[in-house]
């Protein structure tokens, strides 16, 4: 059998991809680090195939800019600005790949460019940037295989899945439901093709370095998986209620109905039977990300991959009326205003509007944690000079003992510990350490652990802002009750 046409080539999305790396660049040193990057940033100083939380990918990226550029946020950002433009590209192939003309591609490469999913990814140094980028990636390569039925492109989709295993986990569950849309859909006779099995096997063998790792430490990320699961809509964009309205704002709430019209077509259209595996991931994958109590963000990938389909499908759609193309245009110019606005550091961090942060929780996670620090630096200085020889800083998340690893040797903090995730196993505080400034614990926690404990002050960000620090009380503990080889197993948490 042929195989179908392939979409005329056109230099548009690179157009659209280009301008979408250069306006997250433009606004990569706005704010500052997030307390993912600077958790990321200690990491990459305790380089390893594994962590309690994660794969060893971002760590090892952020390590590398931070070598090349030290303290360079923009360096930091910069990986994700250019996979943001990938991500782009990879819609607009996709939509060239099921036959789409110069006006489909190109309208996938903007419905792409305006998204939610794109332009947060694309702003900060995540996992989830390289994550969604692999998805769609995956899905351009799925596409070109099914159309060509040439299954050596699948061998290529089972590297990047490989590498993306060392970021995240979550493209197993991709993987799981294209194999789900197979036997429901076919092409089932690529459930024995020597390429399909070796693109599989491969994916393994690039994940069997973190695999070890796991299995030598316990697997600690079922542990963290069920935390997370657990912890619901306790977590940032957790619950499955959020997770259903997420559904309707990581492209766009205007673009919705071409995400949707994209998954009736893979379902429906004759013609593009071949194709059906890709819608059925897609429903299966959601079913699966929200079944275990997975974040709303999880099925980005699988929606642009059906944002392509859709664009396909409403061109022919706008094909006979003015209207309906100055509707469609209409949309993404909205989506593009709403999305800028709520995604990218526009307005200055004094004046960032309640309604930003309700909606955008990680855009005041960026904003205070110079000021954060020179909390603690105070608290510090107050000691008396003999206890500040002998003082650390404790504190009670990833993000306050990054933030200290960052900002605190130019202002003369001592090194920072903390229980939670991979720090714990950065190393325990020294037995001689029996001076403690506590930060991120309640003090019923700090009492069991100390016979002395002391409010200090609390965290002052210096702007009007909701996030997790603000306002935190800060302690000086003396007389540990018992040694911190023994008190390091009632810190240390996962979560």
């Amino acid at each position: 059998m042929d195989a179908p046409p392939l979409g005329p080539r056109t230099r548009w999305p690179w157009a659209v991809a280009g301008a979408v790396s250069v306006v997250l660049l433009a606004f990569a040193g706005r704010y500052g680090y997030h307390r993912d990057e600077m958790y990321f940033l200690l990491d990459g100083r305790h380089l390893a195939w594994g962590y309690v939380d994660q794969g060893p990918l971002a760590p090892f990226i952020a390590r590398v800019a931070d070598t090349l550029a030290p303290g360079s946020l923009v360096a930091l950002r910069t990986p994700s600005a250019l996979l943001a433009g990938a991500m782009v590209l990879f819609v607009a192939g996709i939509a060239r790949e099921l036959g789409g003309g110069r006006a489909a591609q190109l309208l996938a490469a903007a419905v792409a460019a305006v998204s939610s999913i794109v332009l947060a990814a694309g702003h900060l140094h995540t996992t989830t940037t390289f994550d969604i980028t692999a998805w769609v990636a995956i899905g351009w390569l799925v596409t070109r295989a099914l159309r060509t039925d040439n299954t050596r492109w699948v061998l290529v989709a089972g590297a990047v899945a490989g590498v993306d295993l060392l970021n995240k986990y979550l493209v197993a569950g991709f993987g799981l439901a294209l194999l789900g849309g197979i036997v429901i859909a076919g092409p089932r006779r690529w459930l024995r093709d020597p390429w399909v099995l070796g693109g599989a096997a491969l994916a393994l063998a690039i994940w069997a370095p973190n695999l070890i790792w796991q299995a030598t430490h316990g697997w600690p990320q079922l542990e963290m998986a069920e935390s997370l699961s657990s912890a619901g809509e306790d977590t940032s964009y957790g619950g499955r209620l959020v997770f259903v309205g997420l559904q309707i704002v990581l492209v766009s709430p205007f673009l919705v109905p071409v995400w949707v019209a994209g998954a009736v077509a893979l379902f429906r259209r004759p013609e593009w039977r071949r194709y059906r595996v890709l819608a059925w991931a897609w429903a299966l994958v959601t079913l699966l990300y929200f079944a275990i109590g997975g974040k709303g963000y999880y099925t980005a990938g699988v929606l642009l991959i059906l944002t392509a389909a859709g664009s396909v499908v409403t061109v022919e759609w706008w094909a006979r009326s003015a209207v309906r193309r100055a509707a469609v245009a209409a949309a993404v110019v909205a989506s593009g205003a709403v999305t800028s606005v709520l995604m990218l550091p526009i307005f200055p961090p004094d004046r960032l509007p309640a309604l930003i942060v309700e909606i955008n929780y990680d855009a005041a996670e960026t904003i205070g944690w110079p000021a954060f620090a020179d909390s603690l630096a105070a608290v510090h200085r107050s000691l008396p000079a003999a206890d500040r020889e002998r003082a650390i800083v404790l504190t009670g998340n990833y993000g306050e003992a990054a933030a200290v690893a960052r900002y605190g040797p130019e202002r003369g903090l001592p090194r920072a510990y903390s229980g939670h995730n991979s720090v714990a196993d950065f190393g325990i505080p020294p037995e001689r350490a029996d001076v403690v400034i506590a930060i991120g614990f309640a003090e019923s926690k700090l009492r069991e652990l100390f016979a002395e404990v002391t409010p200090a002050g609390q965290v002052d960000l210096r702007v009007d802002i909701d996030n997790d620090e603000d306002g935190t009380p800060i302690w000086v503990c003396r007389q540990p009750r018992e040694s911190w080889a023994s008190a390091w197993d009632r810190i240390r948490r996962v979560g």
